[in-house]
Order: C-alpha cells, then sequence, then structure tokens
C-alpha cells in the first residue's frame, strides 16, 4: 500500500461505477478502495486512514452529507469530493458547510475529480466552490431535497424524519427507496 496521501476511499452504492472508479483511480497510480454499503463506510475509513474521499450523495436511501462529519472526525486533514447525479444548490451549500471541499455533478470524468483535489489542495480556507446546475429544480425534486435535508437533521432515523414531515414511515420509505427526480 503507498502513503496515505495518495490513498483514495471511493463511496458510492452503484457497484459498476464504483469498481470502474477504482480501477481508473488505480491506472492513475494511486491507492483506491471502494465501498457500496453506508453501513461499512467508518469501519473501512478507520483502518485506511484515507486523506482523499470520493463521496456519493445517495447511498442506497443514506444520505452521504451525514458521512461526513464521521469521516472528517476519523481523518481531519482528508478532503472529500461529493458527487450526485441530482446537483442542487441546496445540497452544494450543505456538503460545504459540512467541510467538502467540492460537490461535483454526475456523469464526470476522472480527471475532473482529480483536479478538484488539486485545486482544494492549493486553496485556502472559504475558496471552494460548488459547480451546480442554473437549472431550476421540479416540485418532485424540491420535495426530495426537502425530504433528504429533515432526514440529516434527524441524523437519519426515518421515524423521526416521518414524524417532522408528518408522513407515514411507510410512504417515506417507498420515497427514499426511489431514483431522487431530476431537476
Amino acid at each position: 500500500m503507498s502513503d496515505s496521501g495518495d490513498t483514495l476511499l471511493v463511496i458510492d452504492d452503484d457497484i459498476t461505477f464504483n469498481a470502474v472508479l477504482v480501477r481508473a483511480l488505480e491506472r492513475r497510480g494511486y491507492t483506491a478502495r471502494g465501498v457500496t454499503d453506508a453501513q461499512e463506510v467508518v469501519a473501512v475509513a478507520r483502518s485506511l486512514r484515507p486523506r482523499r474521499i470520493v463521496l456519493d450523495l445517495n447511498i442506497a436511501g443514506v444520505s452521504g452529507l451525514t458521512l461526513i462529519p464521521p469521516l472528517l472526525e476519523i481523518e481531519p486533514a482528508c478532503r472529500i469530493v461529493v458527487l450526485t447525479g441530482y446537483a442542487s444548490i441546496a445540497t452544494a451549500v450543505d456538503a460545504i458547510k459540512l467541510g467538502a471541499v467540492q460537490y461535483l455533478a454526475k456523469p464526470v470524468e476522472v480527471d475532473a475529480i482529480l483536479a478538484a483535489f488539486d485545486a482544494a489542495d492549493g486553496a485556502d480556507e472559504g475558496e471552494v466552490e460548488a459547480t451546480v446546475s442554473s437549472e431550476p429544480m421540479s416540485v418532485d425534486r424540491l420535495e426530495w431535497e426537502h425530504i433528504q435535508r429533515i432526514l440529516r437533521e434527524n441524523d437519519g432515523n426515518i421515524s423521526a424524519t416521518a414524524r417532522a414531515l408528518k408522513m407515514h414511515r411507510r410512504t417515506l420509505q417507498r420515497k427514499l427507496g426511489k431514483k431522487p427526480v431530476r431537476s
């Protein structure tokens, strides 16, 4: 294994995307490890102590944003780039506030991810930028964003989130089990 400065952790529930990204990073000389289950992330991060993390915004219904604080607690100097197929200004702002250094919309090239890390490595605090679409969100997309925000406020607790949204727990689970609506 190479120096932890070259180690990247890829957290994405899309098994194919995860494997392809890990292979592409390894071809570029990095030690990379993929994790597809949100429940395994903290344990893997503790053993690997990655300096760079690629984090999907939605990991099988779990908000990737909830993983940023524990990841930074494990390795405070790590750089986190959040990826999402459903970019929005609200989640970009939340990701940056939580400590991510960049927010990129999928599809994204490996070189763009590495460039985001390189730009973050050279940036001073407060100089990171979020890349998001300027298109307005649909009502369905706004609902998805609101659910994700309330879920994060309730530390991922489905029952508490359902109560806060005045929604039946099973209805919320069905909504979370679906892919987010595109803007």
